[in-house]
């Protein structure tokens, strides 16, 4: 693990131009995921605009550090008013004002969703040299992945089984942030084991004939409604109860950041709860 990161780091490190000793650009983002990438690395005074899900601590790790940010919405409206140098975004959301920001001449930055840890060192640099701060990113990087390397653990055939099932039993499938997460803190992932390619839904039914070794509550949302009920079906508590039971925090792991690796940490300490609980 330490050599594929280390390559991976040096191969883009290698390819990236260092930032001009000018003044640092003004940085608005469109994202939640960019907003809190924007946060770590940012000076304030270059911060136009982050998005009001920033601020939620329900989806945002960086929630009460985002109060101290001005909030932007994001529309082209809010971009062609506070002319930013730099647009950050996603490659899936707010693209009118994402084109705004070209049309007024902006650098614009959009980053796909991070779909493994590897993925996180990579925009963090990206996010740092595009706002002016590549030594800021490459200290924040290069943590991320020491840290990560320290973490990982060898993948074996007999890992124990989890399952991320979420409001409406929504699961989490191979090829994302989430099931590289598990795979690095030691379990394999149900979804993928039990062949569903085709559907992102599992009964509850299933997953209590058939059940993992842990299953993992996603409350990625607020409310009270029927789909999110259903995480706290008794049933649900029943089966998976004690060390086969695990709530983790979905902002953890919602944007791939620095702070994912504590997602890490909290299934590597359930991983041996389980070892623990075997007779």
């Amino acid at each position: 693990m330490k050599s594929v990161v280390a390559g991976m780091m040096a191969g883009f490190l290698a390819c990236v131009p260092l930032a001009p000793a000018w003044a640092l650009p003004r940085v608005a983002s469109l994202n939640l995921c960019t907003d809190q990438l924007l946060l770590l690395l940012a000076e304030p005074g270059q911060i136009v605009g982050i998005t009001p899900l920033a601020r939620d601590c329900w989806s945002a790790v960086l929630c009460e550090q985002a109060r101290q940010a001005p909030v932007l919405r994001p529309t082209a409206e809010s971009i062609v008013a506070s002319h930013p140098d730099v647009v950050l975004g996603g490659v899936y959301t707010a693209a009118v004002a994402m084109q705004a920001g070209r049309e007024g001449g902006a650098q614009v930055v959009a980053l796909p969703p991070a779909k493994s840890l590897t993925d996180i060192p990579v925009q963090i640099m990206t996010v740092a040299n595009a706002i002016g701060v590549p030594e800021r990113g490459q200290q924040l990087a290069m943590a991320f992945a020491t840290r990560l390397a320290s973490l990982s653990v060898e993948r074996s055939a007999t890992d124990p089984t989890a399952a991320v099932y979420a409001a409406n039993g929504f699961v989490t499938h191979k090829g994302s942030l989430p099931d590289d997460v598990l795979a690095h803190a030691g379990f394999r992932n149900y979804a993928t084991i039990m062949g569903h390619q085709s559907s992102s839904r599992f009964s509850m039914e299933l997953l209590i004939a058939r059940p993992p070794d842990l299953l993992i509550l996603d409350r990625s949302g607020k409310g009270t409604s029927l789909a999110q009920s259903m995480l706290d079906h008794p049933a649900l508590k029943q089966a998976f109860a004690g060390p086969h039971h695990l709530d983790l925090p979905a902002r953890l792991w919602l944007c791939g950041l620095p702070q994912t690796l504590d997602s890490v940490v909290m299934l590597r300490n359930a991983h041996h709860n389980l070892e623990m609980s075997v007779p």
